[in-house]
Formats: structure tokens, C-alpha cells, sequence
């Protein structure tokens, strides 16, 4: 990124994934109006080929969950846990399981097809935040931090409390404040856009977001994933 970081984000360099070729066309095609760089493949497994061959090649990544050869999220938790790549997650249905389900395995964000322009044009901060942020949210430190959100609950969870429950070692106040603020702003726009009920995150149960996972994972994503 650094050959273009004056002019960033013109130039970021997305790899757009989707089997579904008229979703992936009109996918491109946004981007490429965003004036981001775009390389597109119809298969999971083939990102993840052409990611593992030239990491360092791409900005971002945007897959769609529900992909024939390879889950969408098993994708998504090998590029954005072991790659540390910012992924969104696309789909044409925002059930508020899947959605939780899909930030649970990392994803930095979960947009609805047909996805809008101006949802696009936004996704370069998620590139800024991951270069920027300077400490790693593993999966058990998310699940741990959805449970002690959870127990606290969503309106009277602060740093402070979050940190003495967690009572983790190498994380400051500052790392769980920055994360709780991530979180609720992702939770607000979530709210929104019609994905949660009123309250539905507040009964969200830690077991029914993180105990029901086919595949380990963590709230990386939108909420920070970094290293330190």
C-alpha cells in the first residue's frame, strides 16, 4: 500500500469473491467506480490460492458466505485470522444469526446484496484501521469480551468494568475501549439497517453467539485485529 498511500484509498486493491457471476460483475463494477483496484474469482478456494501466493497484493477482501466449494466463513477465518486481511462478508440474506455469525468469524463487516455504492466507498477505513491498531484480538480474547459485554450488558458495559472482568494480560484500557466503541458503532449501524430487533443484541446470550459455531473463531473484524 505504500506505493499509492498518497492517494489512498484511489488505487486499494480488493479481491472480490463470488460464485455467483452477476452479483461478482455488478460487485466489480462498484468498486472499480470507487476507483479501487479489482481482481475477482467465482471460487473460495482459488482466493484463497491467489492470497496465500501474493499476500501482500491485496488491501481487502470481500467474499460471499454461501459459496459451493469452500464455506464462505471458513474463508474468512483463514484470510482475516491467518492472514490478517480485513474481509467483508457479503449475502443476500441478513438473518440476524448469520450476520453474528459471520462477525463472529472475523468479518469486518456484513453487507446485503444488492450491495449500494456508498456502502463501498466506505470500506477503505477498515484498511486504515487494520494498519493502524497495534494489538491482536485472538478468538478466545473476542469470546471473552462477548462475555463479558453480555454480562454487563450492552448499555452499561465501559472500559473500565470490561477490563477488571476480563483480567487479561497484555491488553490496556485503551485496547478494550477502542474495541467497545467498534462494537457498539458496528451494533448501531447494524440496528439501523433493520438487522436486530430492538434489544436483540441485549438477549443475545454468549452461548448463542460464540457456543454454537461450527469453526472457532473471533469478533476480529470490525472490532480490531491487530499485533503487537
Amino acid at each position: 500500500m505504500d506505493d499509492f498511500s498518497d492517494r489512498f484509498p484511489i488505487g486499494m486493491r480488493v479481491l472480490a469473491v463470488d460464485d455467483d457471476p452477476t452479483s461478482l460483475l455488478l460487485l466489480e463494477t462498484l468498486l472499480r467506480s470507487c476507483q479501487y483496484h479489482v481482481t475477482t474469482t467465482s471460487e473460495a478456494i482459488t482466493a484463497l490460492t491467489m492470497l496465500q501466493e501474493n499476500i501482500d497484493m491485496f488491501d481487502l477482501v470481500i467474499a460471499e458466505v454461501h459459496m459451493p466449494d469452500m464455506d464462505g466463513l471458513k474463508l474468512l477465518e483463514l484470510v482475516g485470522l491467518e492472514m490478517d486481511l480485513p474481509v467483508i462478508m457479503l449475502s443476500a440474506h441478513g438473518e440476524t444469526e448469520l450476520v453474528m455469525k459471520a462477525i463472529s468469524h472475523g468479518a469486518r463487516d456484513f453487507l446485503l446484496k444488492p450491495v449500494r455504492l456508498e456502502e463501498l466507498r466506505n470500506i477503505w477505513q477498515h484498511v486504515i484501521r487494520n494498519k493502524e491498531s497495534q494489538f491482536v484480538w485472538s478468538v478466545e480474547l473476542h469470546r471473552k469480551f462477548l462475555e463479558t459485554v453480555n454480562q454487563l450488558g450492552v448499555d452499561k458495559a465501559v472500559p473500565k468494568k470490561i477490563f477488571d472482568l476480563m483480567n487479561v494480560e497484555n491488553i490496556t484500557r485503551e485496547d478494550v475501549a477502542t474495541h467497545l466503541q467498534k462494537y457498539r458503532l458496528f451494533l448501531k449501524r447494524m440496528d439501523s439497517s433493520g438487522h436486530f430487533h430492538n434489544n436483540t443484541i441485549r438477549s443475545f446470550s454468549p452461548a448463542g453467539i460464540v457456543g454454537n459455531l461450527n469453526t472457532p473463531a473471533g469478533l476480529n473484524g470490525q472490532f480490531g485485529h491487530n499485533s503487537r
